[in-house]
């Protein structure tokens, strides 16, 4: 049997698979109350089954995966929110297909994030992407903001009996959402009684006790040189400008390419290498890589 016959095969077995599933995705910047709204987001939707920050929770429930709260860093609370682990994420693909879900929801910093989220848990890209300024309001993504940045705080969909269990080291507080079918929330308080009511533990993540780890744009522009370098010593770079914000790092390149060069492919393919491997190694996200032609030499 032929290569190309084995992935068409493959293919095949993965569209029929979850040609029923319905893929939802909210995003938005970090520290936005993503996490605080998906619970509410997901109960409007019909959604039984949530990823977030590398956790697969089901009816209030962690049944899977690994919080990025837990982690002692940040660049490894990204690998873990991302599935950078094999075995983490086939376990949770696995636990996807045996429970058949009908409908999922992603969470993620970006629409980017969300589908690479997709992709490495065997799933199809998201139909329905919903950003957090959509189901939000200012003031209320400003107060999560704060909340994050001053105080350190961050939240996780599922009770607080869920996080004491699993995580006892990182739980900080809860949080009872009112919910009203008639309009929005109608209360967030600490304690009280309602039919509709969900419940979602504030955590403080054991990188956010110990700081935040960053990259210089030194230090990347050196790694994006040597990446370029590395996938073809013909191109010259002339000059890399870095961008930087809370959903990740935006680099553009204007380098000189040898005349001859598949320049659609190429471009592409180098813009590839230098996400995967900056991405591999720092644990970062890049959020873009934008490559400028200068000029064609001889």
């Amino acid at each position: 049997m032929t290569s190309a016959r084995i992935i068409l095969m493959e293919l095949s077995d993965l569209l029929n698979r979850f040609k029923n599933i319905q893929v939802y995705a909210l995003v938005g910047e970090s520290g936005t109350g993503k996490s605080f709204k998906a619970k509410l987001l997901a109960q409007k939707y019909g959604i039984s089954a949530i990823i977030d920050d590398g956790l697969l929770i089901v009816d209030d429930k962690i049944i899977g995966g690994k919080s990025a709260k837990s982690e002692k860093t940040y660049m490894g609370a990204v690998r873990v929110a991302v599935f950078d682990d094999k075995e983490r994420r086939d376990e949770i693909a696995l636990k996807i297909r045996q429970n058949k879900f009908k409908k999922i929801l992603l969470i993620g910093t970006s629409e980017k994030m969300a589908v690479k989220i997709a992709t490495r848990l065997q799933l199809p890209p998201p139909q329905n992407i919903i950003k957090i300024e959509d189901i939000a309001t200012r003031e209320e993504i400003d107060k999560a903001i704060r909340s994050r940045q001053i105080e350190g705080k961050h939240v996780i969909p599922v009770p607080a009996i869920e996080i004491k269990r699993n995580y006892p080291k990182i739980f900080y507080d809860s949080l009872k959402v009112f919910f009203s079918k008639s309009g929005p929330v109608s209360k967030i308080l600490r304690k009280g009684s309602g039919k509709e009511v969900f419940e979602k533990s504030v955590v403080t993540p054991e990188f956010s006790k110990k700081g935040r780890v960053s990259i210089s744009e030194a230090a990347l522009t050196q790694m994006t040189m040597h990446c370029v370098g590395e996938f073809d010593s013909n191109i010259r770079v002339r000059k890399i400008t870095i961008k930087t914000n809370s959903r990740g790092y935006r680099i553009t390149i204007t380098v000189d390419v040898p005349f001859g060069k598949q320049l659609t492919g190429e471009v592409y393919k180098l813009q590839q290498y230098i996400i995967e491997n900056i991405e591999k190694f720092t644990g970062i996200l890049i959020e873009e890589v934008s490559i400028i032609i200068d000029k064609i030499t001889k």
